[in-house]
């Protein structure tokens, strides 16, 4: 089980890494996979909700999940 702070630092190197990239978190996570060696099940567990949340925008605007009902804004 990770600790806090593993998550957190995981966290951190996707959200700048996607950024760094241009590219979304998923596509992060995958690069970040690719470059350390980190297989995706162990990266799954240090994904943390807030980051989670963020995937589940950015599959739902990309139409790779099914979104909830929300009005345009």
């Amino acid at each position: 089980m990770p600790s806090k702070e593993e998550i957190r630092q995981f966290s951190l190197q996707i959200e700048n890494l996607a950024t760094e990239l241009r590219c979304s978190r998923l596509e992060a996570i995958l690069e970040h996979c690719k470059k350390t060696g980190m297989e995706i099940e162990v990266a799954s567990t240090l994904i943390s909700q807030a980051l989670k949340g963020r995937l589940k925008e950015e599959a739902q605007d990309m139409n790779m999940i099914k979104g909830s009902t929300r009005l345009p804004v």
